[in-house]
């Protein structure tokens, strides 16, 4: 189908007419991608984390393999708040990212408030290698 329209296409471009848009959108639609074989091995959707993000997880897990302690979780969206705080500081009118950033200090201050009730001990050390106050 589409081979037929790009050849009308073609025809019409050598005798100077224009053919409509209509057509050229439908002709558009009707080459449609080839699909995947149902048998064949499905990519992964998680992306692999940075080497910035690996190194604050290995700074600060609990255990070994640990990615979502309240410690880890707080430390990742310390340097996320931090990266968000210097773009705001460049792009003062970027409201978007400002709503954003709300959003994640109200996360880290609502698992900080967590930590803090179920180990405080546990909640003042990592506010002080964040260096956080309290």
């Amino acid at each position: 189908m589409a081979k037929v329209v790009k050849e009308k296409k073609v025809a019409a471009k050598k005798a100077g007419k224009a053919i409509p848009a209509a057509k050229a959108a439908k002709a558009s639609k009707a080459a449609k991608p080839a699909k995947a074989p149902k048998n064949a091995p499905k990519e992964e959707a998680v992306a692999a984390p940075g080497e910035a993000k690996k190194d604050i997880i290995e700074q600060f897990q609990v255990k070994q393999g640990d990615t979502g302690s309240p410690e880890v979780q707080i430390a990742l969206l310390t340097k996320r708040i931090d990266k968000l705080v210097a773009h705001l500081k460049t792009n003062p009118s970027d409201n978007h990212s400002r709503r954003g950033l709300l959003g994640i200090v109200s996360k880290r201050r609502r698992l900080l408030n967590y930590l803090g009730k179920k180990d405080t001990k546990r909640s003042r050390d990592i506010l002080s290698k964040l260096g956080l106050g309290k």
